[in-house]
């Protein structure tokens, strides 16, 4: 199958398996893990950061992080559609007690600085506590700016604020950029990066702080059931793909290029390409017809994910000829 519903759904390969199966282990709930250990320092130290921790997902790592910032009462800023609002189950609120305050997303992915400043409360018994601002890089694919990113965050010191970046896909954003992930990082008080996306590891996310943050996280880690044992088997995919994986995602933006400009020819799909900077492609079907076109590819032996609107994700597990053929029998079934 040529599956595009997702970088999430990748197989580790020969050497990745093999790395794995002779990974040093130990309890990392005692912190006796080696190769959790060594994954942690590689993680922080690609990102710029002082201390990180492994986690079972990038939900998790997310949550810790937003729970680290925010009391039970505070709130936190966000994207309207951003992953930590819309799509983590709503665990911020639920289990952290941290009201969220969604903020219009432009057409870029930002949100724009006037907006964020008018959702800041004042400091007044009736308002939750402003504390955290929370973006998301990369955001359904498209790319922050980097002045944006500097401007966004300067008006949260300006109010005091926590910083943190969900960048579950932060790597893509990096070598879009043809910059160091740390110049991204550098920004913000905190940083979640999935190894599980288009890195291509089986499992995990890594949030990466400053050391105070980073012993907190094991707190709130612990109580959110996320203790694991002998995660070095884990942890030792998460290492082969920051070692390996992390410069052939250009690869995948390459795919998906060549993807949006085949679709784009079809005249029955809308789509908007100009913020089309990465991984994914998006279209919609605007005359119901999309189910079929769902249950047709998978005939055809691709998986798709949408009905009337499509998302479409490259990944190392997919090529070149996999999407000329997903274009052609897009455009075989309007025809």
């Amino acid at each position: 199958m040529i599956d595009l519903r997702s970088d999430t759904v990748t197989r580790p390969n020969d050497a990745m398996r093999k790395l794995m199966a002779k990974a040093e282990v130990g309890d990392d709930v005692w912190g006796d893990d080696p190769t959790v250990k060594a994954l942690e320092a590689l993680c922080a130290d690609m990102l710029g950061k002082e201390a990180a921790i492994f986690v079972a997902s990038g939900t998790q790592s997310n949550l810790i992080g937003l729970m680290c910032h925010c009391q039970r009462g505070d709130e936190y800023l966000v994207g309207q559609h951003a992953h930590t609002y819309k799509l983590e189950g709503g665990g911020a609120a639920v289990l952290g007690s941290i009201q969220p305050q969604p903020i219009t997303v432009e057409p870029d992915g930002t949100l724009t600085l006037e907006n964020i400043e008018a959702a800041i409360k004042p400091d007044d018994i009736h308002y939750a506590k402003s504390r955290l601002l929370c973006l998301e890089n990369t955001t359904g694919g498209r790319v922050l700016p980097m002045d944006y990113i500097a401007a966004a965050c300067k008006l949260a010191d300006k109010h005091g604020l926590g910083k943190h970046l969900d960048g579950a896909r932060v790597f893509n954003a990096s070598v879009k950029l043809g910059i160091d992930v740390k110049d991204i990082a550098d920004y913000f008080d905190s940083v979640s990066v999935c190894l599980s996306k288009g890195l291509g590891a089986p499992v995990g996310s890594v949030l990466c702080g400053s050391k105070e943050l980073i012993k907190e996280a094991h707190r709130w880690r612990k109580m959110l059931g996320g203790g694991m044992r002998q995660a070095g088997i884990l942890a030792a995919a998460g290492i082969y793909v920051l070692e390996n994986n992390i410069e052939r995602l250009a690869e995948d933006h390459a795919n998906a290029a060549i993807l949006a400009e085949g679709l784009a020819e079809i005249p029955q799909l809308q789509m908007d390409t100009e913020y089309q900077h990465t991984n994914m492609v998006f279209f919609s079907v605007a005359d119901g017809s999309g189910a079929k076109l769902s249950a047709y590819l998978e005939e055809q032996g691709i998986l798709a994910d949408g009905r009337a609107n499509f998302r479409l994700v490259t990944h190392l597990d997919v090529s070149e000829a996999d999407m000329h053929k997903t274009v052609e029998c897009i455009r075989r079934f309007f025809s």
